[in-house]
């Protein structure tokens, strides 16, 4: 909350009511830098009404902070947990283009892109433009796809319903209703010749301001919950899903509550929302709601994240310990699946590779008969023996002509470990050409490349990687580092590299492009 505090003067000839005056001043101008966003005020335009942002002005906005996100030590892309991340992700998308809540404009316009961070707190946050950021924590936590689809959809509807821009049009529509609060306590102190009566004021219409802010933002939230209740639902999930989820929150927020009043609180009350979302799906008299089942490959993507949180030696050494505790036998059969794939991974970060085999080949007998839980047992067998360098026994494991983004990843690093490139150069080159900002798919096809000592293209897959996270800077001197080459192969001074005019017109090509979007993000105010 901005307080404005009284600021002690020496003495002088002048009365503390102009002091005031002069103090309401500044503080108008602190007030007002201060309640709407920096960017917006330095060069977001604005629509018909002057308040809110166009929907191209949000993405540009959301790409600055996106790629402080891809810059950040904690940003993390897991194919694994990306892809189950995102098929709920766009199974949400497709029910919001159905219901209407996502237009064509936003949905040419946006990103939708989700961003994976390593941070251990449970929680989802929308960002301008279309970016959505997901924490691992909230992966680990989550007991269903019911679950986790509650939660992206709610993040999904804060989009959609343009609540960035709505906010930020809400704080400029307000901004000056402050600043007449602050001359109204500026001139009643100079009339009355008293400090305290304009501080009062002051204090009185700032507090307002705040009060107005916080409800406005409680009412985001439960139209998020409202819509995000709609999609996630028209998706095909299990309303269950969303007072399930609820109750995860409000057990996890015990401990970091401050107590505060509802009217005090920018959210509502997880108990509020919970009884909305029972009472929007109406259990039938006199029964409990089902409780959704633990699905097998939901305990193993949970305990993905889990270890993928980088929780310390110790904790990975419980991990293993406990795929071996009298619990173990007691527990679930996906529970037993969940709590290997926890004990295997972290084997293989402790780089003790053979318990870690060991731990897979028990988790493979485990989830053997249930496809989805098999296919990652596989996958995760696989990621050991490429940990513990043994390439062959990984891509024995492996379909190098499957079509899914893990195991397409891992079967290329196979090619390249065992200088065998050219089999999985085409289906990276395919994928790339039909997800373009895949930065993993594009470093991964330029070590192909660079195993193929195709040197000119492993540059330039290098540059379109540095494009795809937003790095024009990066992308730009790779681009340059290409054309260096191919203008030396050229006058006979690369070894003997033969120069392929079509590549180059490519390098030429995009080397335009990029220097134009360098320019352009060189000349942007930085984000503050």
């Amino acid at each position: 909350m901005l307080r404005l505090t009284p600021v002690p003067h020496p003495p002088s000839a002048e009365g503390p009511a102009r002091r005031l005056v002069r103090s309401a001043c500044a503080a108008a101008v602190i007030a007002a830098q201060l309640a709407l966003p920096a960017p917006a005020l330095a060069q977001l335009p604005g629509m018909g009404d002057g308040g809110e942002m166009t929907a191209s002005a949000e993405r540009h906005l959301g790409d600055q902070i996106a790629r402080e996100l891809y810059r950040d030590p904690d940003y993390i892309d897991d194919p694994v947990l990306a892809e189950y991340v995102d098929d709920i992700w766009q199974r949400l998308l497709a029910a919001a283009r159905t219901r209407g809540d996502l237009t064509p404009e936003l949905d040419e316009r946006f990103a939708w892109t989700v961003v994976l961070g390593r941070d251990r707190t449970i929680n989802a946050f929308a960002l301008p433009g279309g970016y959505l950021g997901v924490n691992l924590g909230l992966i680990a936590v989550v007991g269903s796809r019911d679950e986790l689809a509650t939660v992206l959809g709610h993040e999904l509807s804060h989009v959609t319903q343009r609540h960035i821009a709505r906010q930020m049009s809400k704080q400029s529509k307000q901004m000056p209703l402050m600043l007449a609060g602050l001359i109204l306590g500026a001139i009643a102190a100079s009339k009355s010749r008293s400090a305290d009566a304009g501080q009062a004021v002051i204090m009185g219409s700032q507090a307002a301001f705040m009060q107005n802010q916080l409800g406005f933002s409680r009412d985001m939230e439960r139209e998020a919950d409202r819509v995000g209740f709609g999609v996630m639902t028209q998706a095909g999930y299990a309303p269950q899903g969303a007072a399930s989820m609820f109750e995860k929150l409000q057990y996890a927020s015990r401990l970091n509550d401050n107590g505060s009043y509802p009217y005090l609180r920018s959210h509502p009350l997880n108990s509020e929302r919970i009884a909305d979302m029972q009472g929007r799906f109406q259990f039938k008299p006199g029964t409990a709601p089902a409780p959704l089942p633990l699905a097998m490959d939901h305990a193993m993507i949970a305990s993905r994240a889990r270890v993928l949180t980088r929780p310390g030696v110790d904790v990975l050494r419980l991990a293993i310990d406990s795929a071996s505790s009298g619990e173990f036998a007691k527990s679930s059969p996906a529970q037993q699946a969940g709590t290997l794939y926890a004990a295997a991974m972290a084997a293989s970060e402790l780089r003790d590779f053979k318990t870690a085999r060991a731990l897979a080949q028990r988790l493979v007998t485990r989830t053997a008969g249930d496809a989805p839980a098999s296919r990652l047992a596989r996958l995760l067998s696989a990621e050991i023996e490429l940990t513990a360098n043994a390439a062959p026994a990984a891509a024995a494991l492996l379909d190098p002509k499957a079509k899914d983004r893990p195991e397409m990843l891992l079967s290329a690093q196979a090619a390249v470990a065992m200088r065998n490139p050219a089999p999985m150069i085409p289906p990276l080159r395919d994928w790339v050409a039909v997800h373009p900002r895949d930065a993993s798919a594009w470093r991964t096809l330029a070590n192909l490349y660079g195993a193929q000592n195709d040197t000119v293209r492993a540059v330039r897959a290098d540059a379109e990687a540095n494009v795809a996270i937003l790095d024009y800077p990066g992308a730009r001197d790779r681009l340059r580092a290409a054309q260096d080459l191919i203008r030396k192969a050229s006058q006979g001074q690369a070894g003997g590299m033969p120069v392929d005019h079509y590549e180059a017109s490519i390098i030429d090509t995009r080397a335009r492009a990029v220097e134009a979007l360098f320019k352009e993000q060189a000349a942007e105010a930085p984000l503050r």
